[in-house]
């Protein structure tokens, strides 16, 4: 065997570490256990060897963990346990030191399996990264190391490839997938000297770039390096027991002199030492969190260590990213809007047929949506991709091309229309063109999560003052998001140095919590006081720096974990409170002499199963943090969630009616009024009826009352009262066989308005009500 072999086979201290705790434990119980069985056989001397044994066991690590701690600048509440330890040993009190062993012992096992946390050497960044890359000289490609990629070098980039360097294009059009830098999904087109990054992915054809630098100096790896040196810059966490230690200690060596003093003997010093043994901060505390920790992963939370989850209770300011986080973190169709003479199904069904070929993240979208309206697609033959702009092929014998047009390939009116209402709602475009004439197109956007504004209202009434959004998204849809979620301060177009910056400055002034999902946040998770990764679907550098991980991709478990935070800390808080009152007492009745050292050692166990058992009511919710639903109640509020996703499609018509109106009030556009009102009579409100008769009365209770629902209510009102207007002017243009002049404002302004009462409407009741048992997060706001 080698020598490095030999070497690498020898444990170390830090493959021994987590297993130290435990074995104390067993060590020391063996010991009392041996101790009491021996001195109920009348054996009085073998009994005080089985109970110094057990004490001397646990003062050496005890003295170690001390000094490690002096080292570091920390006095805590171990030294008070050492001090008891040794104390008990010096007269003789062997049965109170192995009490007191054990108990440390314990504390220090829970402790350790609530802090023992996962590596934080963020190998996903390092996997992720290439290793290769290819080179071409002349008419040569070669394979080479990536570390000898030099500048100016000719760089080889083929499909599905990760960007080896920093560098510019050469020879065509890449199509990038940039998320894993800047945390956006959709794919964005870098032009023949154009800079492309390192750590992008390639999601069109090779191209060719000239590296502009090596690896070692180029994006990728300084991310890497900048998330490394984050986590060793972050400052420790100061834990609940050693925030109390620093009073504590102090008052105990003084009362422990005193009676000294007093009663001249070193036993009542002793007596005092044993009851002050800080058995509520060694184990309530512990006992508390490591609850909170069981409570946490049973809600889809996994948090790595207790001082997190403590810190995470403490919190004030929430730093988020906003795509993946506060967004689903993928694009969806969010209308169809038809050239006159089409209908919206048809366009749609056309480019989903075209898109099934294309594995572009918009196409993707737009199948996913036709799909999910039940149309029937067709085979597309004669498949043409040009990565970057789209896809052309031809679907029941027409050519139809599905992607970007140049901006002044539209000059129509309702073409118009659809450029400026994407640039009003920060949506792509997905143009479709039939025989080469732009005849539809398809808006898509990253739709915020269903459950955002919920969890923001948690969030604040949980105590967070203050909620930031970081993102590398352009300002104008980072600030509709902001404004819909009531944050504080947006900063859009940030990259992973100005994100790490931005918390820095954040956590200076208050306990921060960061929350991202992508390889781009991994830095800032880092830096943060806590960090939070959506591990469920995000990436897992972000879960690898990151303190807590939301296994499910459910914003709303962050407001779980924050409740369970908090209330974890609070009985962690009253359990010690309360221990170290009963000890104060018991340390002025041993300060008289009025309690031995090992009755004093007995009267603090009792002690300690007090605590506790208080500790563990950490295992249960706080009752005043969670709506709790019957089953009947949440079944239907699953069918009310049904029946919305069935007829929010269906609320374009009402739009769709109005643009006609406002276009030409002619027969087609009494037709689609027509339409509409069956619509709004026999679907709309059925449903309202049903949500005002069966739901709301359901929801009374668990929300607390009426008054809870009580606007809704309202609304359901108005949609009444504009539907009647609505059919009474239906009424007047079917006596007259046509829409008269004099009805088209009111029409339009009933139309509108109901359309937007109505989109508005269910998206209330989707973040108020329906996220209290909705499971699928494929259910979004549009």
């Amino acid at each position: 065997m080698t020598r490095s072999s030999a070497a690498g086979a020898t444990p170390t201290v830090s493959h021994l570490r987590p297993f130290l705790e435990p074995a104390l434990l067993v060590l020391t119980v063996i010991a009392f256990v041996g101790g009491g069985v021996a001195w109920l056989m009348g054996q009085g001397r073998a009994a005080d060897a089985f109970w110094t044994a057990g004490t001397v066991v646990a003062v050496v690590p005890a003295a170690a963990w001390v000094l490690r701690g002096l080292r570091h600048g920390r006095v805590g509440v171990d030294v008070i346990a050492v001090l008891s330890l040794v104390g008990t040993l010096v007269v003789g009190e062997y049965l109170a030191g192995s009490l007191v062993a054990v108990m440390l012992a314990t504390g220090r096992t829970l402790d350790a399996a609530a802090a023992r946390r996962a590596s934080r050497d963020l190998s996903a960044l390092l996997d992720r990264a290439p290793r290769i890359a290819r080179l071409r000289v002349d008419d040569q490609i070669s394979v080479v190391p990536l570390e000898q990629v030099a500048v100016d070098n000719i760089v080889l980039v083929g499909p599905a490839e990760i960007v080896p360097v920093d560098g510019r294009i050469l020879d065509t059009v890449a199509v990038l997938d940039e998320s894993a830098l800047t945390g956006e999904p959709l794919h964005v087109e870098r032009r023949v000297g154009d800079a492309v990054r390192s750590g992008v992915l390639n999601a069109g054809g090779a191209f060719e770039m000239r590296a502009t630098a090596t690896a070692e100096d180029s994006t990728y790896a300084g991310i890497v390096r900048l998330a490394e040196q984050a986590g060793a810059d972050n400052a420790p966490i100061v834990r609940l027991a050693d925030r109390y230690a620093a009073w504590f200690l102090p008052l105990t060596l003084i009362v422990a002199g005193a009676a000294w003093i007093a009663g001249g003997t070193a036993v009542r010093a002793v007596a005092v030492l044993v009851v002050a043994t800080p058995c509520p901060l060694l184990l309530a505390a512990p006992v508390a969190i490591v609850s909170g920790l069981s409570r946490a992963s049973r809600s889809g939370v996994i948090v790595r260590s207790g001082g997190a989850l403590e810190s995470l209770g403490n919190a004030t300011t929430l730093v988020m990213d906003k795509t993946g986080t506060l967004t689903m973190g993928r694009p969806a169709v969010i209308d169809v809007i038809a050239s006159p003479g089409h209908h919206p199904n048809e366009l749609l069904t056309l480019a989903a047929s075209v898109d099934q070929a294309s594995p572009h993240v918009l196409a993707e979208a737009i199948v996913t949506e036709a799909l999910a309206q039940g149309l029937t697609l067709q085979l597309p033959c004669a498949i043409e991709e040009e990565p970057g702009r789209g896809v052309t092929a031809t679907v029941a014998g027409a050519r139809v091309f599905v992607g970007k047009l140049p901006g002044d390939a539209v000059t129509s009116d309702w073409g118009r229309g659809a450029v400026n209402r994407a640039r009003l709602d920060g949506a792509a475009v997905s143009w479709v063109c039939v025989e080469g004439k732009p005849t539809g197109a398809v808006l898509l956007r990253d739709p915020l999560r269903r459950d955002a504004p919920r969890t923001m209202r948690r969030l604040r009434s949980a105590g967070l003052g203050r909620l930031v959004m970081l993102t590398g998204d352009r300002q104008e849809p980072a600030r509709e998001v902001a404004t819909v979620l009531g944050l504080d301060e947006v900063c859009a177009e940030q990259s992973p140095a100005d994100k790490v910056a931005a918390v820095r400055a954040e956590g200076e002034r208050a306990v921060t919590v960061m929350v991202g999902d992508g390889i781009n946040d991994a830095p800032a998770l880092a830096a943060a006081t806590v960090g939070v990764a959506m591990g469920a679907r995000g990436a897992t550098a972000s879960s690898e720096a990151a303190d807590i991980v939301l296994t499910t991709d459910r914003l709303d478990r962050l407001a779980d974990a924050m409740d369970i935070a908090r209330w974890s800390r609070h009985i962690a808080v009253q359990s010690a409170a309360a221990g170290m009152g009963m000890s104060l007492l018991a340390m002025g009745i041993a300060a008289l002499g009025w309690l031995p050292p090992a009755a004093g050692a007995l009267l603090q166990e009792l002690i300690d199963v007090t605590v506790i058992l208080n500790a563990l009511r950490a295992l249960r919710r706080n009752p005043s943090a969670h709506v709790e639903v019957n089953a009947r109640t949440e079944q239907m509020l699953r069918r009310f969630s049904a029946e919305h996703d069935e007829l929010r499609d269906a609320l374009g018509l009402l739009r769709t009616t109005a643009d006609m109106l406002a276009e030409d009030a002619d027969y087609t556009a009494l037709q689609s009024l027509r339409a509409t009102q069956l619509l709004l009579v026999n679907r709309i409100l059925p449903h309202e009826r049903a949500e005002e008769a069966q739901l709301y009365p359901a929801l009374a209770r668990p929300l607390g009352g009426e008054e809870a629902t009580a606007t809704m209510s309202r609304t359901h009102a108005e949609i009444q009262r504009l539907t009647d207007r609505i059919g009474a002017h239906l009424g007047i243009a079917e006596s007259g066989n046509a829409i008269q002049p004099d009805q088209i404002d009111d029409l339009l302004a009933c139309l509108y308005g109901l359309y937007a009462l109505l989109r508005l409407h269910f998206l209330q009741e989707e973040e108020n009500y329906f996220t209290l048992v909705t499971d699928d997060e494929s259910a979004t706001s549009p």
